[in-house]
């Protein structure tokens, strides 16, 4: 049976509200929103409202501090400055009633000519195409997903993490993902894997931070695990994003230590 169009998109956009479907619950408490999809409304809400012609958002910081109930959400942007090469913008992820449940703030930056000189740089990724390795799986080992997730290798000891991740489904019903809302989406991935061991993941997001030299040009996005470190139940990490043309950028995280629910 096919899926109508609500089931098949995180949020249908109805009196300018998001209304949740089925695969837009969260992971820890399913009576909640991914918040993952809080920072994707929150890119899509700045990309469409605050975007313009020769200026490229090179950082988006996502702050989540309170679950999302599972119900319809509002996003509302602001524009904090506008200059001749730096543009500034912020958006607030609001429940129905007006509760504030994840910050998002933009830096956007004119193009323009590089620079002389050589400065050693991120190289090429050696990683195998998504088409080269197994199928997507729905792995209960590290935490549950809806992305489709392809490991380099298994994940085991201290062996590098490297893995593709696509989006297949919508943000908003009718909407195509811009490159821009398509790595804010994927963003979130570099908690877990950053900061899931052996036992699986017990680490929560508590923000990520997205550096972007440019935007994918393919819809997966790869992954590397650069760095974790933790004490105390505070974790923090990064990966090293990547699409089919080289990298791209980096994802900063910090996670506080949390239960991990029931499988």
């Amino acid at each position: 049976m096919a899926q109508t169009e609500d089931e098949a998109s995180y949020f249908t956009l109805r009196d300018g509200a998001f209304v949740p479907g089925p695969h837009a619950r969260g992971w820890w408490t399913p009576d909640t929103v991914h918040g993952r999809l809080l920072g994707g409304l929150a890119a899509r809400a700045l990309e469409r409202e605050h975007g313009a012609d020769g200026m490229h958002f090179a950082r988006l910081t996502v702050d989540l501090f309170r679950s999302a109930p599972f119900a319809p959400v509002r996003v509302r942007t602001e524009q904090v400055r506008d200059g001749r090469r730096i543009r500034v913008a912020d958006a607030v992820v609001l429940s129905g009633d007006g509760v504030p449940l994840a910050r998002a703030g933009a830096v956007l930056l004119r193009t323009g000519t590089p620079p002389p000189g050589h400065i050693p740089g991120t190289g090429p990724w050696d990683a195998p195409p998504p088409e080269k390795l197994p199928a997507p799986h729905g792995s209960r080992t590290l935490w549950r997903f809806d992305e489709e997730l392809r490991p380099v290798r298994e994940w085991s000891g201290d062996q590098r993490r490297r893995a593709w991740l696509r989006e297949p489904r919508a943000l908003v019903a009718g909407e195509s993902l811009s490159p821009f809302v398509r790595v804010a989406l994927a963003a979130d991935a570099a908690s877990p894997i950053a900061h899931a061991s052996d036992e699986g993941l017990h680490y929560i997001n508590a923000d990520y931070t997205l550096c972007l030299s440019r935007l994918p040009l393919s819809d997966e996005i790869g992954f590397e695990a650069g760095a974790h470190t933790a004490e105390d139940g505070i974790a923090v990490g990064h990966c090293t994003l990547y699409d089919r043309s080289g990298p791209l950028g980096y994802c900063a995280t910090t996670a506080i230590a949390n239960p991990a629910p029931p499988r």
